[in-house]
């Protein structure tokens, strides 16, 4: 019985590769040209909103502070 089971594991794990292969056929990758462009995108994009949560976390803990001194 112990034989069956390892029989079928093994069927299981080479189905499991064998997919993922042919999975991994259908992938599209994208041109170096638009890699960067999405790239720069989203570290410019980053940079803002970090810049934004900064402001708005300065802003709050200005008001936090002013409230405390009154």
């Amino acid at each position: 019985m112990g034989d069956t089971v390892n029989k079928m594991d093994a069927t299981q794990k080479q189905s499991f590769w064998k997919s993922l292969k042919s999975e991994f056929k259908k992938i599209t990758w994208p041109d170096r040209q638009s890699l960067v462009k999405q790239t720069v995108a989203v570290c410019v994009i980053t940079v803002i909103l970090g810049a934004l949560i900064a402001g708005v976390d300065t802003v709050y803990k200005i008001g936090i502070n002013w409230l405390l001194n009154l």
